[in-house]
């Protein structure tokens, strides 16, 4: 189980990402027209820069429903693949059964 620290930061940037989700979008378009002229492009940026940091959308990171684990994660089931394998041997997520030859 991942640290309970690490799961509410990344909670904590969910949050931001969609408070700023509209702003940032409308910036990264100005920002990455190029019929703009380069002033307006270069002002658009320089506003992108002062929204705090994790309000960035690559901040947030992929964490399992279950365990929190970071790493080896399936965005399909929005778990870690330890998590997917148990729950998968017990017939817990309907349509997927675990081979066996």
């Amino acid at each position: 189980m991942a640290k309970l620290s690490s799961i509410n930061k990344n909670e904590r940037r969910k949050k931001l990402v969609k408070q700023y989700a509209g702003k940032y979008a409308r910036l990264k378009a100005i920002a990455d027209d190029t019929s703009n002229d380069e002033g307006e492009r270069l002002m658009a940026r320089l506003k992108m820069a002062e929204l705090p940091r994790n309000a960035n959308p690559t901040r947030v990171r992929n964490r399992c429903e279950v365990t929190g684990r970071p790493r080896a994660y399936y965005r399909k089931f929005g778990l870690a693949r330890v998590m997917l394998r148990q729950l998968a041997t017990r017939g817990m997520i309907p349509g997927l059964t675990k081979s066996s030859w």
